[in-house]
């Protein structure tokens, strides 16, 4: 019988996140993994031109392209969390603007009436 993993504690965390809160984490941490790839890659073409090993600067350049690609995807996780986040708050202030016309139109429709309750 296999015994019952649990989730990791962050994955419940990350769950309960807003898409506000995981956009404005995924951005800089995004940027920062950008920057340092390009450090990196700047650095194995250095290497390259100063006929260091092949196999060194081919890794450090392979690592490097991971490393941007990588913040390239969060990047864009990020900019999903954020439209996300903006298309939510819109819909909830058309929401809350769609109920107060009604609100409006039925006192309107109550004081024609006469005050009467429908």
């Amino acid at each position: 019988m296999i015994p019952k993993t649990s989730k990791p504690p962050g994955k419940k965390l990350i769950k309960r996140m807003s898409s506000r809160t995981k956009s404005y984490i995924l951005a800089p941490l995004s940027l920062l993994m950008i920057g340092y790839g390009l450090c990196v890659f700047s650095e194995a073409g250095h290497l390259k031109h100063t006929n260091a090993p092949f196999r060194q600067w081919f890794m450090m350049g392979t690592y490097s392209l991971v490393v941007i690609n990588a913040g390239l995807c969060f990047f864009g996780q990020a900019i999903v969390f954020r439209i996300q986040y903006q298309f939510r708050q819109e819909t909830r202030r058309k929401l809350k603007k769609m109920q107060k016309e009604i609100e409006l139109a039925l006192k309107k429709k109550n004081a024609a009436q006469g005050g009467k309750i429908v």
